[in-house]
């Protein structure tokens, strides 16, 4: 498993346990560490699960990608960010590929786990490996499997996650299958690696959408003097043709921010363009400063105070409740928003007691949580609830806080009302 992030080091414990030897490699010595003292960094893996597959010598990490040529499968887990200007960038998978290609032998199936757009498999991938001089299909074979990872979820887990396969060619495919198959309960195989490539793409593309327009139903309706929480609450109730989707402060995580930008990017090569899915991310990207808008009318209203002048309380850095990911959080874009114009903000979460190093909010780095107690947050201007976790004293919060602003109705579903409540 090269990559032991959110997705390679889960991958790696299920592939582990399923009887198979597993190797895990990353740049970062310090993940290393960690794995050898049984220490899990990823809440989807106990330390329990962890020191249990490293102890029965079922898995072990390493930083030598020399040890590559000793693997039967090698499975690519790297990430796949944007550029500045929303380009993809493949530039963590091609050097992982030219790393594996270094090592390349006869009979090796070499599988992308990494989210892109359609053909990187066949199109990026392959040649790295094939200028070796070996051939997929006939000396090594390539596949891919799209990662459905999802953090803080307790109802999956990796193996009872369905897990779409295709591989190049009918060897590649029965491949896949045999080896997935051996790992999770169910395999969905697909007739191309393109196909499978675009499976996750749209995936994530209904969730952006979707979520784009509860969005935008929130400010019309806002406008309206309509609570959009009670409106879903009730559409909801119809038991066909309708699921729901809810509002906040921003999109974040690895995917549903970046995903649906690789396949624009993609499309332009067919000159077919993508509306839909960039007007998404148009009304998407601009929740944060809508939030920020209502957080500043709320304070001018409600205090008389301007937010130049005031001192803000995010409740929540990571992107999504109950997890320690802060990857694309709305929440920083947050903080940076009421700072530039003017204002102080201060975060708490119980899950990232400091602000970890990131690549657009390196300013941010080692900012510290500060803890939820009567004093602390009576002396903050507003509080802004920007991540629902499920372990915060929200009755305490609605009794201290001056003022709050609830961008996921966190108040609400909780049964919790008080006149210093404003939603966003």
């Amino acid at each position: 498993m090269i990559g032991l992030g959110y997705v390679g080091l889960p991958l790696a414990m299920t592939v582990a346990r399923s009887g198979f030897p597993v190797i895990g490699f990353d740049i970062d010595p310090g993940k290393i560490t960690m794995i050898e003292t049984g220490q899990s960094y990823i809440d989807a893996v106990s330390h329990q699960v962890l020191s249990a597959q490293t102890s029965s010598g079922r898995f072990r990490a390493t930083t030598e990608f020399a040890k590559l040529a000793i693997c039967d499968v090698i499975v690519i887990c790297v990430p796949t960010p944007l550029t500045k200007h929303r380009d993809p960038d493949l530039s963590f998978v091609t050097k992982t590929s030219e790393s594996i290609a270094a090592t390349l032998r006869p009979g090796q199936l070499i599988v992308l786990e990494s989210t892109t757009y359609p053909g990187t498999t066949d199109g990026v991938v392959r040649p790295i490996l094939e200028a070796t001089g070996l051939k997929s299909g006939r000396d090594f074979f390539l596949g891919f499997s799209p990662e459905r990872e999802d953090p803080g979820n307790k109802d999956f887990e990796t193996s009872t996650i369905p897990k779409v396969v295709a591989g190049d060619g009918a060897e590649a495919a029965a491949l896949m299958d045999a080896f997935y198959g051996a790992a999770v309960t169910t395999v969905v195989p697909v007739s191309t690696t393109a196909t499978a490539e675009a499976v996750k793409l749209t995936e994530n593309i209904f969730r952006a959408v979707n979520i784009a327009l509860v969005n935008e139903l929130k400010v019309v309706y806002e406008a309206m003097g309509i609570d959009i929480w009670e409106v879903i609450d009730a559409a909801k109730t119809k038991p066909f043709g309708y699921m729901p989707f809810y509002p906040g402060p921003g999109l974040g995580g690895h995917c549903i921010p970046i995903d649906p930008f690789y396949l624009t990017w993609k499309s332009r090569e067919y000159e077919l363009p993508t509306r839909f899915i960039e007007l998404a991310g148009e009304i998407n990207s601009a929740m944060p400063r809508h939030v920020v808008d209502r957080l500043a009318e709320a304070l001018d209203i409600r205090s008389g105070k301007a937010l130049s002048r005031s001192h803000v309380l995010i409740v929540g850095l990571a992107y999504k409740k109950n997890v320690p990911d802060i990857r694309e959080s709305p929440s920083l874009k947050l903080i940076e928003l009421i700072e530039a114009r003017g204002g102080r903000a201060s975060y708490h979460d119980p899950h990232v007691p400091k602000v970890p190093s990131t690549r657009e909010y390196g300013h941010l780095k080692d900012r510290p949580s500060v803890a939820l107690t009567e004093r602390t947050v009576s002396g903050f201007d507003a509080v802004l609830i920007a991540t629902d976790h499920d372990d915060i004293d929200y009755a305490s919060l609605a009794e201290w806080a001056q003022i709050l602003v609830d961008t996921r109705n966190a108040f609400g579903r909780r049964g919790i009302s008080g006149a210093n409540i404003v939603k966003a």
